[in-house]
């Protein structure tokens, strides 16, 4: 059995080009299996050694730009980080925080090409260990693994109690070789490949070559690495005892980062590919040179070749966006729960944050879908109070909202540690609920036997005239509420005074939906309702969708439905908190996309139309004194782009002047009852 060497910094020739300076490869390159010393970007140093049959990595400690990789899987050293800039040289190694210790390996996949991955295990610890390991396309920076594994990091609970961690990236990113695929499709012939193969391969290569360890893997992660766990169990190794798929993306046309219901993302999905396709070896933001994000996008005519425009180049995944603006083969191909097997093998924990601004649709998903195979009782859910990743920090607040204790830590050391022990190392008993559901509004975790919770029954909120929500359905033959909704003035996602592109510095995207809603309700391009104050709480536990019946004067319109609590206003209340609208619920639809997803069809104006639109799920107390509201608007920017409101085969490619001021109505009467259905604990005290 090979082993492996302690890593030392070593010093080599730098890679410079005619003038002297050193360059980053224009494109991934794929690292030359006979070369010696290399040096993809000025701050790293590497030299290759071969030996046992495996090629081990010395370095010294690399900052990346990883302006993504800290928003998004900002997980690993507490609570979600922010962007961060990248560093300009390298910088002196510090002492560890987590007791363990770190070496780089090249992996072989079955193709030939070879996987980067760090491999760390505590100091001097004697006898066998099962392997936890991650896959990203996001980077992992030594200081942020060894600061995440130490005592208040992220994963500072399962390295106390003793793993070996492997954090690989991802085939063409950052020190791996090959092409990077954005959600690689599964492998069309017998011998293709794809993330599943790439999980297969490495998993036995690390129970083969690495020293020591019990020949037990669990694969976990979040977001991109949550999806690659959930893939970890597509004709799965038999060494793979068990996963969690964390805040995993299950389909990116209907509910996750790029498009919720066919209206695209616009914000986001620039802001990641910019970030991650320009080159394989980085995670550097894109220089919008402005904090005003809302002007800058407003501004962006020409959407489908912006890429062309300020790249100067095609990105693939922009491109794709471009390319298949409907619900065709290309999205239906990339569902999570599609690739996983119909019959659950492999015990998941899926794990999803009920503010999850990146993929909350994606682990609820996946969880309901591997349901309908788990007749082994293999397939388990936890949703708690988060943000996207935010049960890697401390857990103890989202934005103003106290949520009663560090339910971050509790969720670490009190169901994702058990959940490893019991799988790998054969300790403790498994006494993890079926769904383990946090409710917001009384800060209680709840144990349930399913979920949507068998308790729940269905209610419907109607709306009605002057602005009134009740549980009873309207009885008046005629009523309608209207507004003008302007392409060229869109409603913002959030007050214009703290809207920053999502990656810039400063920028707090990963709290916005905790965002006070009431100061839109004043806009005149909102329709808002709300109820009497509540005479006894109203406890929401399950699904929550949208009736809609409306109109518009243009040919194709957008719809979004917010679901809020009202806090009171009088003195009781803490004044941060008197009358602040807490979102609770929301979704947008593309209405072109009403009767279908695959083929979209202009609006006829005036007529009015029922659009029924989901807003996912919720677990929820409306307290006694509190008010439940409803807002409804058709704009939400730059969140998602500008729908002109005049029909064109494809939004992306629209022009200047399709973009039209359309008179849209929403209406609530006997034959046209809009409400929202929600599933309500009865006599809930």
């Amino acid at each position: 059995m090979a082993t492996l060497r302690p890593l030392s910094p070593i010093v080599v020739e730098k890679r410079n080009g005619a003038d002297g300076q050193a360059r980053l490869s224009p494109k991934p390159t794929r690292l030359g299996r006979d070369r010696g010393c290399i040096d993809e970007r000025a701050s790293l140093r590497r030299c290759m050694i071969k030996g046992g049959g495996f090629t081990v990595m010395r370095r010294g400690l690399i900052r990346y730009g990883f302006a993504l990789s800290a928003l998004l899987l900002g997980v690993l050293a507490g609570a979600p980080a922010m962007v961060q800039p990248a560093a300009s040289q390298p910088v002196a190694a510090a002492v560890s925080l987590s007791g363990y210790e770190a070496q780089d390996v090249m992996i072989p996949m079955r193709d030939g090409i070879r996987l980067h991955a760090q491999v760390w295990r505590p100091k001097g610890h004697i006898g066998k260990l099962p392997i936890l390991m991650t896959r990203s396309p996001y980077g992992f920076t030594r200081g942020r693994i060894d600061s995440g594994l130490g005592k208040t990091g992220g994963y500072g609970e399962l390295a106390e109690d003793k793993f070996i961690f492997v954090f690989q990236d991802i085939r063409g990113r950052f020190d791996s070789e090959g092409e990077f695929v954005n959600l690689r499709p599964l492998k069309k012939t017998a011998d293709g490949i794809d993330e599943a193969t790439d999980t297969y391969d490495t998993i036995d290569w690390l129970v083969t070559n690495l020293p020591d360890n019990n020949g037990k893997v669990g694969v976990f992660g979040v977001s991109y690495g949550g999806w690659t766990a959930a893939v970890a169990t597509v004709n799965p190794h038999p060494a793979l005892k068990a996963v969690t798929s964390q805040a995993s993306p299950e389909d990116m046309f209907i509910g996750d980062d790029f498009l919720h219901n066919g209206a695209f993302r616009l914000d986001y999905a620039w802001s990641w590919v910019s970030a991650l396709e320009t080159d394989g070896r980085t995670m550097n933001a894109f220089d919008f040179g402005t904090d005003d994000a809302y002007d800058w996008y407003l501004k962006q005519s020409d959407l489908a070749n912006m890429d062309q425009r300020l790249l100067g180049r095609s990105m693939p995944s922009w491109q794709n966006f471009v390319s298949h603006p409907n619900y065709d083969r290309f999205w239906r191909d990339s569902r999570t729960s599609h690739m996983m097997p119909a019959r659950v093998a492999v015990p998941n924990l899926i794990v999803a944050g009920w503010w999850d601004q990146e993929d909350f649709y994606g682990p609820m998903t996946i969880y309901a879908n591997q349901e309908k195979g788990d007749d082994r009782g293999l397939n388990y859910l936890v949703v708690g109070p988060w943000n996207h990743g935010g049960w890697r920090g401390e857990g103890s607040n989202y934005g103003p909202f106290d949520l009663g204790g560090q339910t971050g830590q509790w969720f670490r050391s009190s169901v994702e540690l058990p959940w490893f022990r019991y799988w790998l190392k054969g300790i403790g008993k498994l006494d993890q609920p079926e769904a383990l559901v946090f409710q917001s509004g009384s800060n209680q975790w709840q144990r349930h036997s399913r979920w949507p919770a068998v308790e729940g029954k269905r209610r419907s909120l109607y709306l009605h005239a002057d602005g009134k929500l009740s549980f009873e359905a309207p009885q008046l033959r005629k009523g309608v509420s209207s507004f003008v909704s302007d392409p060229a003035s869109p409603v913002p996602y959030r007050d214009r005074a703290i809207l920053k592109p999502f990656m810039r510095p400063g920028s707090d995207w990963s709290t916005w939906i905790s965002d006070d809603q009431a100061p839109f309700a004043q806009r005149k391009d909102v329709l808002f309702w709300q109820t009497e104050p509540l005479a006894e709480d109203v406890v929401v536990a399950g699904d929550i969708a949208a009736r809609l019946f409306a109109s518009t004067t243009g040919t194709d319109a957008d719809w979004v439905v917010k679901l809020v609590d009202i806090y009171p206003s009088d003195v009781a209340t803490p004044e941060a908190m008197r009358g602040r609208q807490r979102m609770i619920a929301n979704d947008v639809f593309r209405g072109r996309f009403r009767a279908s997803y695959e083929k979209p069809a202009a609006i006829k104006p005036g007529k009015v139309l029922e659009y029924k639109i989901d807003l996912h799920s919720a677990s929820h107390v409306f307290r006694k004194g509190h008010r439940i509201g409803v807002q409804v608007q058709s704009s939400w920017f730059p969140l998602i782009n500008r729908n002109p409101q005049t029909f064109v085969p494809n939004i992306l490619r629209a022009k200047p002047g399709d973009y039209r001021a359309q008179t849209h109505s929403v209406f609530y009467s006997r034959d046209f009852p809009s409400s929202i259905s929600m599933s309500v604990v009865p006599d809930a005290k």
